[in-house]
């Protein structure tokens, strides 16, 4: 059984289907059909609603925080011990959430039919932020499609709806809702079964590993922004899953002298402050990984576990010498991140082995580390190259160098031709233009609706001369650019 808060109302759920998203138990089993599904990916942001999960701050006080998340991507049983909010929550006593009166005084909707998505975006960005500025609400609001072109005024709602938030009756009730939260927190393994399909949700990596061991056909759910597509898109059964969600040991970051250990279950959105606190290049593209609604979801152990050749952390953590802790009943050994990856969607990973935790080492004042993407949009976009670069320089000699490319090849990898003619040799242009050169010998990239490619070595080189160029007149540099 699972437990959960839909609102304020305890929902205990057992025989679902485990493929079943939030978008359709909202709409198919409890009535509430307000959360609109657009694409069924994750792109359009009309199935957005809120999830509240109970929190402890340094100084010890509980408090909720919101996050919103696209229904259409979550599978119901990764709400076990939290609360769901969807739109119709927000009106109270007959009276419209000021969100709500925002969109309708700022004229925020047309056709009304993405409204719902923007409405609960807003309502997580009042929720998290005192007087957000324009940079948070675009950050808000990147992962939400309006058909209408309808985003100036959408803006405004924002503005005023958030720059002077009125108390609601969600925090009258907070002590309320903490209370029941606390009522409802796990103690042991959860289950959703239907019969045919079930999903199981560990609270400890022990029970993970245990329960991997005796289902080693089970696909482990983290964020699901990538699993749930099988279910979605490509309308697949998945018959055994295992939500690593609620395994607190997965969700920890730790920081030490040398390196950051980052839980493979820890969301995106987490990583940012460790992260970017060392490598800003690395802070900057997760702002400009997907969407908020994604990032809050998507965890970095699932960027990695899933092998994608377009992942956009595997780049960067690879060139930064990252390494992965994989674990295996009472087993566990560490991997260089870059032995991880073996061929498309091939990795090192045995059976029933699983990422626990991500090894990032710290950053020192002789890295000259930066990171760009190239994507057709600036916002809510895959990669069609992913570069990052990590070079020490002594005395204007190249001492080590580690460079490595996402999209460039069926698996993210370094580019080792290019980093030998950069080793040992100086930092000038002309080594800069042979690096570039060697760039032909380490990758032969595809073609596809992304890129060319002929465009994707022409952008690889252009963005190791790119690097060269800024750490030459830092003032010019635009670090993570998209070219449009």
């Amino acid at each position: 059984m699972i437990q959960f808060l839909l609102n304020q109302e305890l929902r205990s759920e057992h025989a679902l289907d485990p493929n079943l998203t939030v978008l359709n138990y909202l709409r198919e089993h409890v009535g509430k059909p307000g959360t609109k599904e657009g694409c069924a990916s994750g792109d359009c942001g009309a199935c957005t609603v809120v999830v509240g999960e109970l929190q402890t701050d340094d100084s010890g006080r509980e408090h909720i925080r919101y996050r919103s998340l696209n229904s259409c991507l979550t599978f119901v049983s990764s709400l076990h011990g939290k609360q769901l909010i969807s739109v119709e929550d927000l009106k109270h006593k007959g009276e419209l959430h000021s969100v709500q009166k925002a969109m309708v005084e700022c004229h925020g909707s047309q056709c009304g039919f993405c409204t719902p998505g923007f409405v609960m975006s807003l309502f997580a960005l009042q929720k998290n932020s005192d007087a957000p500025d324009q940079a948070k609400a675009h950050e808000a609001l990147a992962g939400n499609l309006c058909r209408c072109t309808g985003y100036r005024p959408i803006l405004a709602a924002a503005e005023q709806s958030c720059c002077a938030k009125p108390a609601d009756q969600f925090d009258a009730r907070e002590a309320e809702t903490i209370a029941r939260l606390k009522a409802i927190a796990p103690t042991d393994i959860g289950e959703l079964n239907s019969g045919d399909k079930r999903c199981l949700v560990p609270l400890t990596v022990a029970d993970l590993a245990d329960l991997y061991d005796a289902y080693p056909q089970a696909r482990l759910l983290a964020g699901g922004t990538d699993l749930a597509l099988e279910v979605t898109q490509f309308h697949r059964t998945l018959p055994v899953m295992i939500y690593v969600g609620n395994v607190a040991e997965m969700k920890r970051i730790e920081t030490f002298y040398d390196r950051i250990e980052i839980g493979a279950a820890t969301a995106l959105s987490d990583c940012y402050e460790a992260l970017n606190a060392e490598y800003p290049d690395f802070g900057e593209l997760l702002h400009r990984f997907a969407s908020l609604q994604i990032r809050n979801q998507g965890t970095l152990g699932g960027n990695i576990g899933n092998a994608s050749p377009i992942g956009d952390s595997p780049p960067l953590l690879i060139a930064l010498g990252a390494q992965i802790v994989l674990c295996k009943g009472e087993t566990r050994r560490t991997l260089n991140l870059e032995d991880y990856f073996i061929d498309y969607r091939v990795t090192a990973r045995q059976e029933s082995e699983f990422i626990e935790k991500i090894i990032v080492p710290r950053a020192s004042a002789e890295q000259l580390f930066r990171a760009y993407k190239v994507s057709k949009r600036l916002d809510d976009d895959i990669s069609a190259v992913c570069a990052a670069f990590n070079l020490r320089v002594e005395n204007g000699v190249i001492a080590d160098a580690r460079v490595a490319f996402g999209g460039m090849a069926a698996i993210p990898k370094r580019a080792a031709h290019c980093e030998a003619v950069l080793q040992g040799a100086p930092f000038n242009n002309a080594v800069i233009e042979r690096a570039c050169a060697a760039l032909a010998e380490d990758f032969t990239p595809l073609s596809d609706f992304r890129a060319s490619k002929e465009y994707r070595l022409l952008s690889a080189q252009n963005l190791l001369r790119k690097y060269f160029i800024e750490l030459q007149t830092p003032h010019i540099e635009t670090r993570v650019t998209a070219y449009v």
